[in-house]
C-alpha cells in the first residue's frame, strides 16, 4: 500500500510541538522517501474527547478524499473513561475504531478494507510526560539539578491513572522553584533527545507507533 502522507492527531499543542522535535530526524528521513508526517492539534472541545470522538469521522473525510494517505489518532490514556469506558490501551483503540467502524457504516463504507488500514490508533501512556521522565538527564539540565527528588515507576510507562507522568514532572518543576509549562519545556527537554533512546524505554506504546512509522513505504 503506497502512502505518501501521514496525518497524526494528537491532544494539543504541547504534544504536537513536542514530536515535532523529537522525531524531526525521522520525520526527515520520511520526507526523502516520500512520505510527508504532519501532527495536528485535535479539535476544539475537550481535547482528549476530540480525539477520541471527532477524529474517526475527520479522518474518514480525508481518506476518501486523499487515496494514499494515512491518519493516526494519537491521544493520552489519562484521563480514563474519557468518551466511553477505557482504562487500557486496548480498550481505547477499540472504542475509537468503533467510531470509525460507525462512520464507515453511516457512508455505506463498511466493506473498504484500504480505507480501515489507513487509521490507526496509538496512544501515550499516560500522558507525553512519560517521555520526559525516559529523558532523565536532560530533565536534569532544565531544572538545573543533578538531585531530583522524586522517583518514579520503571518503565516510565508504568505509571497509573492516579498519578500519571503529567503529575510528576509538575511536581519535580515545582520542588525546583519552577512552573512546568509543557508548551515550552516538552519540546525543549524532547529535542534534545535521541528519539531511539526514549523509544528503548517506552516500548509499551511509543515503541509501536514510532515502528509503524518507520517502517511505512512510500
Amino acid at each position: 500500500m503506497k502512502i505518501d502522507e501521514v496525518i497524526v492527531y494528537v491532544e494539543g499543542p504541547s504534544d504536537k510541538f513536542a514530536m515535532e522535535k523529537l522525531l524531526n530526524p525521522l520525520i526527515t528521513k520520511k520526507k526523502m522517501e516520500g512520505i510527508l508526517i504532519q501532527f495536528f492539534e485535535a479539535p476544539e472541545g475537550d481535547k482528549k474527547e476530540s480525539v477520541l470522538m471527532k477524529v474517526p469521522l475527520r479522518a474518514l473525510n480525508i481518506l476518501r478524499n486523499k487515496p494514499n494517505s494515512m491518519v493516526i489518532a494519537m491521544p493520552d490514556l489519562y484521563p480514563r473513561n474519557k468518551g466511553f469506558p477505557h482504562q487500557t490501551f486496548n480498550e481505547l483503540r477499540d472504542g475509537v475504531l468503533d467510531q470509525f467502524n460507525e462512520a464507515l457504516k453511516r457512508k455505506g463504507l463498511i466493506d473498504d478494507e484500504r480505507l480501515k488500514a489507513r487509521f490507526q490508533v496509538f496512544c501515550f501512556k499516560y500522558d507525553l510526560e512519560a517521555l520526559i521522565l525516559a529523558s532523565k538527564e536532560k530533565l536534569e539540565d532544565r531544572l538545573e539539578t543533578k538531585n531530583l527528588a522524586i522517583t518514579w515507576r520503571i518503565p516510565v510507562e508504568d505509571q497509573n491513572h492516579d498519578n500519571p507522568p503529567k503529575y510528576i514532572v509538575k511536581s519535580l518543576f515545582e520542588q525546583h522553584g519552577k512552573s512546568y509549562r509543557e508548551t515550552v519545556d516538552a519540546p525543549v527537554i524532547l529535542g534534545a533527545m535521541n528519539y531511539i533512546d526514549i523509544v528503548n524505554q517506552c516500548q509499551q506504546c511509543f515503541k509501536p507507533f514510532v515502528d509503524f512509522l518507520t517502517e511505512l513505504k512510500g
